[in-house]
């Protein structure tokens, strides 16, 4: 038999679930790409869960079982400026990481290979397309540098990505 607070518990986790979920179908970002359109490149994944992000940013989340982080953005670009993406990877390069970057069009990739002190963070390739005053990014980490996505798999994930916004 089940008590009276389990039965609040187990009605709270499934609101929290039946919430998220929600939440993940509202979620702009989460829309961007399927798991199924990512398994070639990132293996088997869950759904994308939707993460707090800044004003006017908007970010889903998914790990596969094999420890493949993949992390869906969608945000607002704003004028002039160097753009975030800009600013990270010459962060990156400033801490000794290796850095390939490859621009087409409005489609922008780049793989970063950290130092070895920093190597427990992740390999990543991201790629980002910039629409209409927006700028949305798919971003890949895996845990070893012969799992590393290459760019030219994962730039067409960010063709599709610029007809969903």
């Amino acid at each position: 038999m089940i008590s009276k607070t389990q039965s609040i518990g187990i009605a709270l986790l499934m609101l929290g679930v039946m919430t998220g979920s929600a939440m993940a179908a509202d979620s702009p970002a989460c829309k961007l790409l399927t798991p199924a359109e990512l398994e070639p490149v990132a293996g088997k994944l869950p759904a994308f869960a939707p993460m707090g992000g800044l004003p006017e940013t908007n970010i889903c989340t998914s790990s596969s079982s094999a420890g493949t982080r993949v992390m869906l953005r969608l945000a607002m670009r704003k004028a002039g400026g160097d753009s975030p993406e800009a600013k990270g990877i010459e962060a990156a390069k400033k801490m000794g990481a290796i850095v390939d970057v490859k621009t087409s069009g409005p489609i922008t990739c780049s793989t970063i290979i950290p130092p070895k002190n920093l190597q427990a963070y992740g390999f990543n390739t991201t790629c980002t397309v910039v629409k209409t005053g927006q700028v949305a990014g798919v971003e890949v980490t895996v845990k070893a540098q012969k799992d590393m996505v290459p760019i030219d798999k994962l730039r067409p994930l960010a063709e599709k990505m610029r007809g969903r916004f």
